[in-house]
């Protein structure tokens, strides 16, 4: 029965990050069709209506400009403009030298393909390579043609960064909630997952699938810290901010802090709690009695994230605080109950339910502070 409730809560947690989804899938779409759009525009302007002469170079730069964010467009276009004059420059070199395109592409491509693996550019690097395939593929290398397709590349650029900073540009405002929420209703699960175990008796399985799912949370936690790095990164060289001004900012990054030092607490009470139901009994398991009050203790806390996972998806000041502080005092009866009468117990019960009190204590203390 505990496992079945365990899959329940996971399912549980697979249906919160469903509904989620749809908004990121949307985002998704919107900067699709933007991307599509720049492309068309670059093509009528310079394919269309200018006729050049290596007319893909301004859409196919175009395209790829449409980023996650404005800032994003911004450097990655330029370094794709440095990655294309390298590639054209090294093609035109070449085929001057050797006066034949298979020479050309056996000479220029090295370099090319070298200079775009460096890190600085990650995956930018493929632009100077392909550069050269397609400089090299039209044959023309006058200094008029070069001076052309760079301006083509120029123009597609333009393009792709007017379109995305100017079209519904990307302001990332929904991921930190969403990971902050993710993060509490994970550790809300863990608890109460911990509670059911201790009263019913735990053992090593359950001890086990307790250290997962701990671990589980530090991918949630680097989830957390790379929806703040977009949402920060979304807000530069961006107007998009500035349009929505009914929308609501990120939390302030305290709340990032907050889970991080949370989920180093919790993973020193699972660890000691494991100690203790795992198969070298590095701890003494509590006595029955005790794992009663840990329970309550337990869920207590988890009622706390559980808080703290809602109020995400309610208007700043809508939650009510009495509900968060009633499972505080909650929280603190029980740890009080659980430190009472340690001396009576004998000296390896006591160090094992001592271990237990004080990471109780540590966690508690840090949710106690939380505004």
């Amino acid at each position: 029965m505990r496992r079945l409730g365990w899959e329940v809560e996971a399912g549980a947690a697979a249906v919160r990050r469903a509904f989620a989804a749809p908004g990121r899938e949307r985002d998704a779409g919107v900067q699709a069709l933007k991307a599509a759009g720049a492309a068309v525009a670059a093509w009528a302007l310079v394919g269309w209506w200018w006729q050049a002469p290596m007319a893909l170079m301004a859409p196919w730069t175009a395209v790829a400009l449409v980023q996650g964010t404005v800032y994003r467009s911004v450097r990655t276009g330029v370094q794709q403009l440095a990655l294309i004059t390298a590639g054209t420059l090294l093609a035109a070199g070449a085929a001057l030298a050797t006066g034949s395109v298979m020479g050309a592409i056996a000479l220029a491509l090295p370099p090319a393909a070298l200079l775009g693996a460096h890190n600085r550019f990650g995956d930018q690097g493929v632009y100077a390579p392909t550069t050269v395939i397609f400089v090299l593929a039209y044959g023309t290398f006058s200094g008029y043609d070069i001076a052309h397709r760079l301006g083509e590349a120029v123009v597609g650029a333009a393009i792709g960064i007017g379109v995305n900073a100017l079209l519904l540009p990307p302001v990332h405002l929904r991921g930190v909630r969403e990971a902050l929420a993710t993060m509490a209703g994970e550790s809300t699960g863990l608890l109460r997952q911990m509670a059911d175990d201790v009263e019913s008796g735990c053992d090593e399985a359950d001890a086990r699938r307790w250290k997962d799912r701990a671990g589980s949370l530090t991918a949630t936690l680097e989830g957390l810290r790379s929806a703040r790095t977009w949402s920060r990164e979304s807000y530069r060289f961006n107007p998009g901010h500035r349009m929505r001004r009914g929308a609501r900012r990120p939390p302030p990054i305290e709340h990032d802090l907050y889970w991080e030092r949370f989920m180093e607490r919790l993973a020193a009470l699972v660890d000691n709690l494991a100690a203790g139901a795992g198969r070298d009994r590095d701890l003494a398991l509590p006595p029955p009695a005790r794992l009663g009050v840990l329970a309550r203790l337990l869920r207590a806390v988890a009622d706390v994230c559980d808080w703290d996972r809602r109020r995400w998806d309610l208007p700043p000041g809508a939650a009510d605080r009495a509900e968060r502080e009633a499972a505080v005092a909650r929280a603190e009866d029980a740890l009080a109950d659980l430190k009472a009468g340690l001396v009576s117990y004998d000296q390896e019960t006591a160090v094992a339910l001592g271990a237990v009190a004080a990471s109780g204590q540590q966690l508690l203390g840090l949710v106690r502070g939380v505004a």
